[in-house]
């Protein structure tokens, strides 16, 4: 009898407020969402009247595929090249794998922003004492999750028909990015069920699409080892062949990996306690070691792992860019269209230092998301009731808030310092000028610093200010790196691209240095960061 009624609330009651949960997530990503969807819909379409730029004729097509075969490097990166005498060919060269590991991305932070983020706050066990069923929040962030991944993949069939692309193509590719999409959003709802804290639970997910990432480019990197890239989410959307013989067999295999990944999700979640993951954590000790008295050392504590995790990624990204720096010319081509376009992304007349100028920006950008990540730091011990426990002893609000910035501020430096100095050695040694080329990187890396301190202040300035809207600070990094990183490809106005911080300090190596917009940088972001600390100073903790 007792064995009925346990089981009953999970047949009968089990998805109640699915419906109420999932337009309370839509509700809340209704910044961070649209902004995603929008930057990986678009670009693939955009960049079609960039290729006839490019690559305008049947010589400048051939030199661009010799270049990619000729270069495993290029295979490592961009995956197989099927046919890049096509429009839709090269754009599923060049952003089918990159797509479908941001949009990986976004299903693992969405999945857990819903899920596991909410049993971190406390916010799911109160849910769960009312009529929400158990496998209500994970139905509703599923729903959100898989419904963005599909959208995204319509959006992109759209977009690319119209831009008159062959519509098989396009429908491949769409299907193909969608379907990542779900796959990682299974991924994720199986990384909620085991790790106990939401950062845990992204660093799995995260982890995987790495790996994932790993394993698509070692086989196409390798020609007698092609077999590991099908052990890839991310290798089945290149495999699928968009535009270049459309392979449509190969979409069942995230169709079943999903299904199988969500089944797990499943069936994990009723076999562990709200709050609490399938893993349990270690016991710590009875008492603090004098390592953590302060807070300086409990903020190092609580970010070292994120901050290692992008430090050993811009290494690697700082290496695999360098080592196609000196063949960047044979890839892109050498006609004028090709050097405007590399000039307004910031770069110099030369098209390699144009390619490291514009590699050591997009090492900032991204950096900045990290700088974003270390800040908001902040307002999760706050709001998980962390912060007014150590308020309560001597440590005063400023020290506090210190403590975590010191983090995003220096950690953004780190970062793209890291990719720099890789960047730099290895282009060194395959042009064989190791000395001269990092100290360019070095000197490129400093003049890229201010505007990434610019992101990591506004989003202190949030904090501070309106701690309820600090979600919006992912807009903000999300946003300069969408102007900075597709404006100039798609010839969007100077007024847009003036928008970004990333669009004004001067692009070295090769371009004129010039102090007045660090300086102009420098300012703004201590004008924002005094403006964060004196709302933080004044307003209340909660």
């Amino acid at each position: 009898m007792t064995a009925t009624l346990m089981r009953a609330p999970a047949t009968n009651t089990a998805l109640v407020g699915t419906w109420h949960l999932t337009r309370l997530a839509l509700r809340r990503d209704r910044v961070i969402l649209p902004i995603w969807i929008v930057l990986l819909s678009i670009v693939p379409a955009a960049t079609v009247s960039s290729y006839d730029q490019f690559y305008p004729d049947a010589a400048s097509r051939a030199a661009l595929t010799a270049g990619a075969v000729a270069n495993p490097s290029f295979s490592l990166l961009y995956g197989p090249a099927f046919d890049l005498t096509t429009a839709g060919g090269f754009i599923a060269w060049r952003m089918g794998g990159f797509l479908a590991l941001l949009i990986g991305l976004m299903a693992v932070f969405t999945v857990t922003r819903h899920t596991r983020a909410e049993e971190d706050s406390g916010r799911a066990e109160l849910l769960a004492s009312t009529v929400v069923g158990r496998y209500a929040a994970l139905t509703a962030a599923v729903l959100v999750s898989g419904a963005a991944s599909v959208l995204i993949g319509v959006i992109q069939v759209g977009t690319m028909i119209s831009a008159k692309l062959p519509a098989d193509g396009a429908l491949a590719f769409g299907a193909g990015t969608a379907l990542a999409g779900l796959v990682f959003t299974g991924v994720a709802a199986v990384a909620v069920q085991f790790a106990e804290y939401s950062r845990t639970a992204n660093g799995i997910g995260t982890a995987v699409i790495g790996v994932a990432f790993l394993l698509r480019g070692a086989g196409d990197s390798t020609s007698d080892a092609h077999w590991v890239s099908w052990l890839s989410p991310i290798g089945w959307s290149q495999q699928v062949r968009p535009f270049a013989g459309e392979r449509w067999w190969v979409l069942l295999l995230p169709v079943v990996l999903s299904v199988v990944l969500g089944a797990a999700g499943y069936a994990l979640l009723p076999r562990r306690d709200v709050g609490t993951g399938l893993v349990p954590p270690r016991p710590g000790p009875p008492g603090g070691t004098p390592s953590l008295r302060t807070p300086f050392a409990l903020a190092w504590r609580l970010q070292r792992g994120p901050l290692l995790g992008w430090v050993v990624g811009f290494a690697i990204g700082g290496a695999l860019f360098g080592s196609i720096a000196s063949g960047i010319s044979g890839l892109v081509g050498d006609t004028e269209q090709t050097r405007q376009i590399f000039e307004r992304l910031g770069g110099s007349d030369a098209i390699v230092d144009a390619f490291l100028a514009t590699m050591v920006s997009l090492f900032a950008m991204l950096s900045a998301l990290y700088g974003v990540q270390a800040t908001l730091r902040m307002r999760t011990e706050e709001t998980g009731v962390r912060f007014e426990p150590l308020l309560a002893t001597r440590v005063g609000r400023l020290r506090l808030a210190a403590s975590h910035l010191v983090f995003a501020y220096v950690g953004t430096a780190l970062l793209v310092l890291v990719g720099g100095v890789l960047l730099g050695i290895s282009h060194g040694l395959r042009s064989g000028n190791v000395g001269v080329s990092v100290a360019d990187m070095l000197t490129a890396v400093l003049v890229q610093v201010p505007a990434t301190w610019v992101i990591v202040s506004v989003c202190t300035l949030l904090f501070g200010l309106l701690p309820r809207f600090t979600g919006l600070a992912w807009a903000a990094g999300a946003l300069g790196l969408l102007i900075s990183l597709f404006g100039p490809v798609v010839n969007a106005p100077q007024a847009v691209l003036d928008v970004s911080p990333f669009q004004h300090p001067p692009k070295l190596p090769g371009a004129a240095f010039t102090a007045t917009p660090i300086v102009w940088l420098l300012v703004v972001a201590v004008a924002c960061l005094v403006l964060g600390l004196f709302g933080w100073r004044r307003r209340d903790v909660g």
